[in-house]
């Protein structure tokens, strides 16, 4: 239960609900006790500027403090203080309490008095004042004489804090409670909604991750909005694409390997069970034959084998400085008898002189002999396949065009895939297994450098790889 989606929107909106009302409550709370806090405050300077006017005009009429102590214990129990009034002469002639008259006002004998009682806080003198006749009558000047001196003890409010929490709950407590549960109640509707809303391309996904468990590819999640899970909708099912296509290249990858095999060891097999019959000799003729379909296997092994090494970032590759225009005169030179049996014009169209490359030599020759094998093959008599190298952008890029049959436009996206063919009834004639395009590919992104074709159906084809200048690539084993 505690793990469910809905479950924790609901836990998530009533715990911010509760947090936010107990800090509103605690915040009005707080400034209720303030504000009782400052309206005792006033009251307690007022009371004591009430006491000290009282007490000056009762002095002017009197002219003595004899029959002052009646008042100061009535004032001592209408405000719950403990009040002493002493004389200009430090004498205590009134005290609430009634205990201390007579005697010397002095701080600790009213401290000693003042631990018997339960009163506690810190006290305040207040001088009273009488004027002189001249002038207002009320009001203190420079020149008038003291004429006693007011002690009262502050103590704190009782049940100031309870007092406050009452106020406030009596205020806006019931509000706060209605409002709560109201808001809660509003939570469970968004829960509920938002939930469904949350949860419809959460439980497509797992729905999809279940089909996708059972060995069905071929689902999409029908989920199409601009927000993150709408992100996550369309990321799935690129995956999902990007699985079902992989699967669907295994799958042919390995009909193509088995077709591959099956051609050569079939001729094999009808080779040997003629001669085992005696219907063919074991001549020279036969012999080549043979030999023929074994290179052919050979060559599809070693193919198959490399491209897996280099797949898995495995193959064996040394690199160090080359000499780029060697590389390219030699691999054309070595074609061109294979380029003249066809009728073909192969040549080389190179600057004056390419700066040196870090690279394997020996796999870049090999990707050369594929680009020029698969252009060879693919261009009829009396056409031409062309070799050019330029330096741009601190990169070296070389072409191989040819004037061939040329590729479909729908074919472009996988012409490096493995075993890809423009014309597949023609893979016995043309010798090849479809993966020297794949290879060559792969080696060139060994060499952090790029690879890419251009064709028009008819006129033929342009591919092109580049390689970084300055590398510095340490040797890789496999």
């Amino acid at each position: 239960m505690i793990h469910n989606l809905n479950f924790r929107l609901l836990a998530a909106f009533t715990l911010v609900i509760i947090i936010t009302i107990g800090a509103a409550f605690f915040l009005t709370y707080q400034n209720t006790r303030n504000e009782i806090t400052q309206m005792g405050e006033r009251l307690e300077l007022n009371q004591e500027r009430n006491m000290q006017l009282e007490l000056s005009r009762y002095f002017q009429i009197v002219r003595n403090w004899d029959s002052i102590q009646p008042f100061i214990e009535q004032w001592g129990q209408l405000y719950q203080r403990r009040i002493i009034l002493t004389d200009n002469k430090n004498v205590i002639v009134a005290d609430s309490d009634g205990k201390l008259l007579g005697s010397a006002y002095d701080e600790n004998l009213v401290d000693k008095e003042m631990a018997q009682i339960p009163i506690s806080g810190t006290g305040q003198t207040l001088e009273i004042i009488i004027p002189h006749k001249q002038g207002n009558p009320w009001i203190a000047s420079i020149a008038s004489d003291t004429i006693g001196t007011l002690y009262v003890v502050h103590g704190d409010f009782p049940n100031i804090n309870s007092t406050a929490l009452q106020i406030t709950y009596d205020g806006i407590g019931s509000y706060f409670i209605w409002g709560g549960l109201v808001a809660i109640g509003i939570a469970v509707l968004l829960t509920f909604f938002l939930s469904r809303r949350i949860l419809a391309p959460v439980k497509a996904l797992i729905n999809a991750t279940r089909q996708f468990g059972r060995g069905n590819l071929s689902h999409r999640v029908d989920y199409r909005d601009r927000g993150e899970l709408g992100e996550l909708a369309g990321s799935f099912n690129s995956m999902a694409g990007n699985l079902e296509r992989i699967e669907r290249l295994r799958r042919n990858m390995v009909a193509d390997v088995a077709h591959e095999l099956r051609t050569p060891l079939s001729n094999l097999k009808g080779y040997l069970e003629a001669i085992n019959d005696g219907v063919i000799k074991p001549d020279k003729k036969t012999i080549r034959s043979l030999n023929e379909e074994a290179a052919s296997l050979s060559r599809l092994v070693a193919d198959l084998q490399e491209l897996s090494l280099v797949d898995a970032g495995e193959l064996k590759m040394t690199f160090q400085s080359e000499d780029i225009d060697n590389l390219i005169q030699e691999t054309v030179a070595a074609s061109q008898s294979k380029a003249a049996a066809k009728g073909l014009k192969l040549s080389a169209d190179l600057p004056d002189k390419l700066p040196a490359l870090n690279i394997d030599g020996h796999r870049i020759k090999q990707v050369f002999y594929n680009l020029l094998d698969n252009a060879i093959a693919h261009t009829g008599k009396g056409g031409t396949v062309t070799v050019k190298a330029i330096e741009k952008n601190d990169m070296i890029s070389v072409s191989v065009t040819d004037t061939g049959e040329g590729i479909p436009p729908e074919d472009m996206p996988v012409i490096f895939e493995r075993f890809y063919r423009v014309d597949r009834s023609r893979a016995r004639t043309t010798g090849g297994s479809g993966l020297g395009l794949t290879i060559a590919k792969r080696l060139v992104e060994a060499h952090s450098g790029k690879i890419s074709v251009e064709s028009q159906p008819g006129k033929g084809s342009t591919f092109t790889f580049s390689l970084p200048i300055s590398r510095k690539i340490t040797e890789k084993t496999s």
